[in-house]
């Protein structure tokens, strides 16, 4: 038993726990917001069609990056899950890499000269050399896979709730995670990602929006409202989900599809309201 024999010691008593909730407010307060102070908005933008791609129409799309003049796209569906190398202006398939019956193919990334692609349920992902898609390695992972990026030092992973898994590309073990958030709280569905300037973009199953996530705090600083892409006939024709971001950096280009659509579009993230006219260049 402590026993308190000085005035003194009863002070320091009592101010410890308070000091300590306080600090904790503190803390808090950093990570939300300062009491009482205004939230402003998270913005939502519309987009311009630049250009407009022809795309497989039997492309279960789960995984899309662009990367040396190239469209590298990971195709989804036990049975008929792949890898492809895709040409830009026609759509042709350059090249292709079946995976085997069991998996789902999902998000798929490029690395300087490796492939990253991840598997649904499997819990399972593969790493390919980017030159001939030969397979190099296989790597686990204690969740579902959905997309997938990088930011030049790290992957990042998507499982369809409000998490981003970290992955170090060099020993394929997590190394942090991260949870999204906006003003109404977590923010879940998060699917095929894209790194672009220093911004996170996801796609939000099964919604016709994209999220722009700090990847530093996971707070959304913006959404991107891709509504009215697809023509009305095009949207009855069998279709699914938008699904599907990728980022020429040497071009400042931003492409997007989605699950068995007919195409595949440039676009430009703009502040006034979505238009679906055709506009050459910018």
């Amino acid at each position: 038993m402590v026993i308190i024999r000085s005035f003194r010691q009863i002070i320091v008593a009592v101010r410890t726990p308070l000091f300590l909730l306080s600090l904790i407010f503190s803390i808090s307060s950093t990570v939300y917001a300062e009491p009482g102070k205004p939230v402003a908005p998270i913005p939502v933008y519309g987009y311009r069609i630049v250009n407009v791609y022809p795309h497989d129409r039997g492309a279960y799309t789960q995984g899309l990056t662009f990367a040396g003049g190239y469209l590298y796209e990971g195709i989804g569906r036990e049975g008929h899950s792949s890898l492809r190398r895709v040409e830009l202006k026609t759509g042709r398939i350059l090249q292709e890499y079946r995976l085997e019956d069991r998996f789902f193919g999902e998000g798929i990334t490029v690395l300087k000269d490796r492939i990253f692609q991840l598997t649904w349920r499997n819990r399972e992902g593969f790493v390919y050399d980017r030159s001939s898609f030969r397979r190099l390695q296989t790597f686990r992972y204690d969740h579902e896979g959905w997309g997938i990026t990088h930011d030049g030092r790290r992957l990042i992973v998507s499982d369809g709730s409000a998490t981003l898994h970290f992955i170090d590309p060099q020993t394929l073990r997590e190394v942090g995670a991260l949870q999204v958030r906006d003003e109404g709280g977590s923010v879940t569905g998060l699917n095929e990602l894209e790194y672009v300037r220093g911004t996170i973009y996801a796609n939000v199953w099964p919604t016709d929006r994209i999220v722009m996530i700090n990847p530093r705090t996971g707070s959304v600083t913006g959404w991107v409202d891709m509504a009215g892409l697809l023509t009305a006939f095009d949207a009855r024709s069998g279709v699914d989900v938008l699904n599907g971001i990728a980022y020429d950096p040497a071009g400042n280009r931003l492409f997007v599809t989605g699950k068995m659509w007919p195409h595949l579009f440039e676009i430009k993230v703009v502040k006034n309201k979505k238009t679906a006219s055709i506009n050459q260049g910018d």
